[in-house]
């Protein structure tokens, strides 16, 4: 795509193909997505930029994990141990248990993504209401489920690992072999590219 569309421009002929979707959404979606550390988030401020409103679900995961139920389901599922006294949950050791073992990452998407996909689809709606024709849904694990087939448009970031590496390590404090852990819990790039 050589520029990306502003929510009030004409559609661009690269994206009028027809969507998969049985029923169709008052707005078409564009999909963003990519591997850890691949410019996602650079990506969805051009996007932002150019006027389109862009739905995080990694924003959208953080804000549900302090709410009451998750944490109560987190706990009952997971372990006490994975709720902060004060609320919320602890990120690092919730991270460290997912990242080590998919039964739990399972357990703890199958928490999670629901209520993502939910507050998205709200989100969605309030765009549509504005009058927008696009919409920008941020979702790193958009292969990793069915949310790609939802999708009138697609765009895949990518990056060499070495640089994914460099980028995750300084931004989130992690080492690399943490890095190289995250990055294996999702879909090869390539797989993303045959989809």
């Amino acid at each position: 795509m050589s520029e990306p569309p502003s929510s009030r421009d004409p559609e661009p002929e690269d994206l009028q193909r027809p969507s998969s979707r049985s029923e169709r959404s008052a707005v078409r979606r564009l999909g963003l997505t990519g591997s850890i550390g691949a410019g996602k988030s650079t990506v969805a401020a051009l996007l932002r930029a150019r006027g389109l409103s862009v739905l995080d679900a990694d924003a959208a995961a953080r804000e549900l994990s302090f709410t009451p139920e998750v944490m109560a389901e987190v706990s009952r599922h997971l372990g006490p141990e994975f709720v902060l006294p004060d609320g919320g949950l602890n990120r690092p050791a919730l991270a460290a248990l997912v990242f080590a073992d998919a039964r739990k990452r399972g357990v703890l998407n199958n928490i999670l993504h629901p209520r993502v996909r939910e507050h998205m689809a709200t989100q969605e709606r309030q765009v549509a209401a504005s009058g927008e024709r696009w919409v920008v849904q941020d979702v790193p694990l958009l292969f990793e489920g069915e949310a790609w087939k939802s999708m009138d448009a697609i765009l895949l970031v990518d990056a060499p690992l070495e640089l994914r590496l460099e980028r995750v390590a300084a931004r989130d404090g992690l080492n690399r072999e943490a890095v190289r852990t995250r990055d294996a819990a999702q879909m090869p790039i390539e797989q993303k590219r045959t989809l």
